[in-house]
């Protein structure tokens, strides 16, 4: 398979998934979510809840089978939610969209993101910019499309980027600035400063910005900020979101882009050759979902942030150093304290040793900067409380060892 020529290598080292001898490796999510089965560990690697998502929408679901919502939708997705995800945008953010030209529906945040980026990127000599630790699909589609990445780092404790070294990596060959609002993996929310400069600079490159939004209703302190809404913004953002994270629903892969028709349209032209539609009898579903009333997008965010804070308290008692998380499903720690040096070995070692499972930073860094997240380890709230009880518990006895 080594010897095998084609786009799947370039993809595959994009994402650090090239072993020493040249054969493809499995990503670490699948990596730990196989070791947490085998070993009967807590899952907190893999960011996926234990439950499901509000009964309306799930019966919003049963209900589009039961009447026949079963063939392909049209390839921007079904006009209501096309109007739902219009009207979601004007409801919580204020922002006006024609959902015929302004909204497109992908196969997930995923299919959106590598759509998009296939969509924008010429050419070798075009560079994408990304805070670091970053999504590790950033990597491999910015790859696969034969561009270059720039990453901008974020530094413990508060994750926040220098704005110089953020300035100094956008330039003139800068195709597309993608910024991760609230942040996978860190958890961090960035400050308006940080946003001011990506517009600024956006404008001074002429670049194209480029938004995951998916945790948008997953924000502790006060409402989410995107991006497009900054003045200036709007006319060049792309705003990339999905209901996976908000729904508790994330197998039903059901994504959105917004933004310029033109540059929307731009995202269709490859996004109708990847997977053409999803699955039909989601979107009606999502588009009830997204007409609940604000007391559930509310209730969303308090929950979150109520398990994130007894994550939290856990992990500070079993000994880590902890980095408060402003939004998302993730609390990432420093391990250093509880001797560890390595954060990849530290987590294959943790399920024998606590019975637990983490995620190392590393893998969500470039292998120049590897180092700078060595004892750095990422964490998911998303589960049901009594699990979340039972692994700070089970973390404990790292404090005792």
């Amino acid at each position: 398979m080594h010897d095998l020529p084609g786009a799947w290598r370039r993809t595959a080292l994009g994402a650090g998934l090239i072993a020493p001898d040249g054969t493809s490796v499995p990503t670490i999510f699948a990596e730990m979510t196989s070791l947490a089965a085998s070993t009967g560990a807590l899952n907190l690697g893999q960011g996926f809840p234990d439950e499901d998502g509000p009964e309306a929408v799930l019966e919003a679901a049963r209900r589009a089978i039961a009447d026949g919502v079963n063939q392909y939708a049209p390839g921007r997705g079904f006009p209501d939610l096309l109007a739902a995800i219009a009207e979601h945008q004007r409801r919580f953010y204020g922002t006006e969209l024609d959902p015929a030209r302004q909204v497109l529906v992908t196969v997930g945040a995923t299919e959106a993101l590598s759509s998009t980026l296939l969509a924008l990127i010429d050419g070798p000599d075009d560079e994408i910019v990304v805070f670091e630790p970053y999504y590790d699909s950033y990597a491999a589609c910015v790859a696969l499309a034969g561009a270059r990445l720039v990453p901008v780092p974020l530094r413990w404790p508060d994750f926040q980027p220098d704005l110089e070294m953020l300035a100094s990596a956008v330039s003139d060959r800068t195709r597309v600035i993608l910024v991760n609002d609230p942040h996978n993996p860190t958890g961090t929310v960035f400050s308006p400063e940080v946003l001011e400069e990506v517009v600024r600079l956006a404008h001074r490159h002429d670049a194209i910005i480029v938004t995951d939004e998916v945790y948008e209703h997953l924000v502790f302190d006060g409402p989410h900020v995107p991006l497009s809404t900054l003045p200036g913004a709007a006319e060049r953002t792309l705003s990339i979101s999905s209901a996976g994270k908000t729904f508790s629903l994330t197998g039903w892969k059901t994504g959105w882009v917004t933004g310029p028709a033109e540059l929307v349209s731009a995202v269709l032209a490859v996004k109708q050759f990847l997977t053409y539609v999803g699955g039909s009898p989601f979107q009606p579903a999502i588009a009830a979902g997204l007409r609940l009333p604000d007391a559930f997008f509310a209730s969303v965010a308090g929950e979150m942030k109520a398990k994130a804070d007894l994550l939290g308290t856990g992990l500070r008692a079993a000994g880590f150093d902890v980095s408060t998380p402003g939004g998302s499903y993730f609390t990432v720690v420093d391990a250093a304290p509880l001797g560890a040096t390595d954060a990849d070995a530290f987590c294959r070692e943790l399920p024998e040793r606590a019975g637990v499972v983490g995620i190392p930073l590393t893998a969500f860094a470039s292998p120049g900067r590897r180092a700078d997240y060595a004892t750095l380890v990422r964490f998911a709230a998303c589960k049901r409380v009594e699990v979340l009880t039972d692994a700070v518990q089970r973390l404990s006895a790292l404090s005792r060892g």
